[in-house]
Parts: structure tokens; sequence; C-alpha cells
């Protein structure tokens, strides 16, 4: 089976599940328990991404992390490839100590942080280790103190309350074991996630104004502007205005009222052509592809 595409956008938020090669106890001695905060701490500090929640259990280890800029499998590949390297030179072996690929799970911020929080903090719980949510080696201790600083609690404190002195309170509330249902689909959704990439693609655009679009287009299809601005109702000139008005959706910052202005047409018109995007027009598809892939 093909392996699942990593997918990278500022702020995205993972579930990350590193665990032992072959089910190996890597953690099960304190000291490497330790061992691993440090590191992901350090490249916390150099990589500037969030982390929300932890969990090291004695063969594999959860942590939900909100990146920045640098990528997921970036920041993975400098934890685990130090922490390997540490591992085996101390207990003087060789090879792999993780399994090569850890999981990642992108998840719904919006909807399921709390939730994501809650279910990690129960791991040990569910797993059998403690009998009870308070487990040594988990951000749950965090939360409880009230500060830290590998794990982002304050984020989540205004997420809960917007009194600062309420958060850990609320917090407890919160992993209350019968108030939340945790058999949910934490994952976003394709829908959302496409959402959030043709937002970020479309942010990323160097935006121009329409007048400048409008002569970029004429010199391409060698028209004059004068002509796009004419009523006549010509199939080349009413395709060449389709065109810019779809390509001003992605690269100006204009109004259709402004937009109808510059085409010499009614407003009513630039919001029907607009609503009809989805509509195949094969003229009108390659006017625009011609200017994309200039």
């Amino acid at each position: 089976m093909a392996r699942e595409l990593r997918v990278h956008f500022e702020n995205a938020l993972y579930h990350v599940i590193v665990r032992g090669n072959n089910k190996f106890f890597v953690f099960n001695e304190c000291n490497w328990k330790e061992e691993y905060i440090k590191i992901v701490l350090r490249y916390k500090i150099k990589f500037n991404f969030k982390i929300y929640a932890y969990c090291i259990m004695d063969n594999h280890a959860h942590i939900l992390i909100e990146v920045g800029k640098t990528e997921l499998s970036k920041i993975m590949k400098c934890i685990q490839q130090v922490f390997t390297q540490k591992f085996n030179r101390e207990m003087n072996r060789s090879g792999h100590v993780f399994e090569q690929r850890y999981k990642a799970v992108l998840c719904d911020r919006e909807n399921y942080l709390i939730s994501l929080i809650r279910y990690i903090h129960l791991n040990p719980l569910v797993a059998g280790v403690t009998k009870e949510v308070s487990y040594h080696w988990s951000s749950h201790n965090d939360y409880i103190k009230g500060k830290s600083e590998l794990v982002d609690i304050d984020r989540v404190f205004e997420m809960l309350t917007t009194n600062k002195g309420e958060g850990i309170n609320e917090y407890l509330d919160m992993m209350n074991l019968e108030k939340l249902d945790d058999n949910v689909d934490y994952r976003l959704s394709k829908e959302d996630l496409n959402i959030k990439l043709e937002n970020i693609e479309t942010a990323s655009i160097e935006k121009i104004e329409i007048f400048k679009l409008i002569e970029k287009i004429c010199i391409q299809e060698n028209i004059e502007i004068s002509e796009v601005k004419t009523k006549r109702r010509i199939r080349k000139l009413s395709n060449l205005r389709k065109a810019i008005i779809l390509l001003s959706e992605k690269y100006c910052n204009v109004r259709n009222k402004e937009l109808a202005k510059e085409l010499n047409l009614d407003a009513s018109m630039v919001s029907k052509i607009k609503n009809e995007s989805e509509m195949k027009n094969k003229e009108v598809d390659n006017i625009v592809n011609r200017f994309e892939n200039k």
C-alpha cells in the first residue's frame, strides 16, 4: 500500500506517534524518557513549533505538535536521529531504534484540540499502566502545575476559560472521565484540508492591480484594451472578459463593482460569471492556463 503523503502548511496540527523498532521498549528506563523530552525541547526552540500534549510510554510516545514554517518531517528527522545516535552509543549497539516511518495524523485543531489533549493524557490509564490520570511522563503534570517550558499550556487555558486564574480548574474538569466521547475521528477532513491549502496558496500569491491584470492578458492574447471594454458580443472578447474575472479572484483584491467598471459590464454579470466558474469553457480555460504557465 502506498504511503500517505505528508502535508505541510503553517499551523498544521499533527498527532505524532513514534514506536520502538519491532515493538522494542526503547523508553523503559526513565532516563531515556527524560532524554527524549530534552531533545524535543531543543528542537522546539530551534524550529519554533508548539506542543500541546505528550505522553511517553515504554515502547512508544505520543506528541501533539503544531508546526510553524519548518515541516514536520524535518523536525522529526532531527529528533529521531539525535536520540538514536545517543541511545546506540551509550547502549553499545547499532541499527534502528524506532520504526522508520513515524505515524502522523493531520488533525482538526479548531474542533478537536481539547479532545486530543485529553486522549493523549488518558493513554496510560487506558493501557493499564496507571490507575488514574496522573502519569509522570506526560504533559498532564504541566497542566496541573500551570507552567511549562515544553508545553504551550497558556493557549489551551485561553480556550477553556477567559479567567486566567481558572485555567487549571477548567483543565481538571475537562479531564473528567465521563465528560467527553473519545470515539471521535480527529482527522482533518479532506474537504477542510483542501480549503486550507487553497487559502494558503491564494494568500501566498502576490496581488496586482486589476488594470495591470487586464493589460497583461491583453498583451498575452494580442488584443487592444479598448476592445475588451466594448460591449460587442463577440465570443473571443466574451471569453477574454470571463478569464479576467476568474483570474482577478486569485491575483487581485478587487470588488465586483470596480471590476465591472473596468470591463464595462454590469456588476450582476460579474457575479454571474463568478458563480458559473465551475462550468467548463475550453477557450476561457486556455486563456487562464496561458497566463498562469508564463
